[in-house]
């Protein structure tokens, strides 16, 4: 029962601390952000890291995803003889929920696993160390540019898969399934709109895409210098990110759909 004791008190401890570190360390990633505009250079090569080489994951899945919610949608709405509102269906879908939502996923998969790794290699290597014994700050060059280059891309390329998406939904309910051409782009264009649709979902991106970038950069920079405590932190990435993801995909939806 003691054993008990001690081990709950140390997990509560433990978190507890981990949690005061990481707002520690995020503050002083935001106060190192001004010092990029004079060497955004930084930022651009993380942004090919984090969003470019991230794009061909986030564009297949797009597709397909389009294409199995024209699928679905117009099992559905073949019932109640409304098949020619699949368009806003699939849109609404999209940009409201999957594009941010799986996007993210996504991206904390693959990009945020790969800062994860990395820092976890500059420290288990003591390339950290070194760079603060040659009076370079890594909050400036190493934590920084990957923190902003994420909460670039990530909005970017949720955009990018709500829009393949449509163009999936588009294949499949159009050239597929039958749905009138014109019927699909008019109500698409008269239902979404630009404001309460498109910028609540960058919103939303935006948002998971800083606690993502946030969680993945804490994680490497917080973890055990050996190859486990690397491997172990960068599942923690993984984890922690989709959950924070869902979370606040509920949270954002009450707060956006009750103003």
């Amino acid at each position: 029962m003691l054993d008990w004791l001690q081990q709950f008190g140390r997990f509560w401890i433990d978190l507890a601390g981990s949690f005061g570190r990481s707002h520690i360390f995020l503050s002083r990633i935001l106060l190192s952000i001004p010092s990029l505009v004079f060497r955004f250079s930084l930022v651009v090569k993380q942004l090919y890291a984090s969003g470019v080489l991230t794009l061909s994951i986030i564009l297949v899945s797009g597709l397909f995803v389009g294409m199995v919610l024209a699928l679905q949608g117009y099992n559905t709405l073949v019932g109640f003889g409304a098949e020619e509102s699949l368009g806003v269906v699939v849109a609404l879908t999209l940009v409201r929920e999957l594009g941010p939502v799986v996007s993210g996923l996504l991206f904390a998969g693959r990009a945020g696993s790969a800062m994860t790794a990395e820092i976890g290699l500059m420290k288990a290597t003591e390339q950290l160390a070194g760079l603060e014994m040659m009076a370079v700050d890594p909050y400036k060059r190493i934590f920084a540019p990957r923190f902003l280059a994420g909460f670039i891309a990530l909005p970017c390329l949720a955009a990018m898969f709500s829009a393949i998406g449509v163009l999936g939904g588009y294949l499949v309910g159009v050239e597929v399934l039958g749905v009138d051409d014109g019927a699909f782009w008019s109500q698409m264009k008269s239902a979404v709109n630009f404001v309460d649709d498109v910028v609540n979902g960058l919103i939303k991106a935006l948002v998971f895409g800083f606690v993502v970038c946030w969680i993945a950069i804490f994680q490497g920079a917080d973890c055990i210098p050996t190859s486990e405590g690397v491997s172990r932190a960068t599942t923690r990435t993984v984890v922690y990110s989709s959950l924070a993801i869902l979370g606040l995909d509920f949270l954002l939806t009450a707060v956006m759909f009750s103003v």
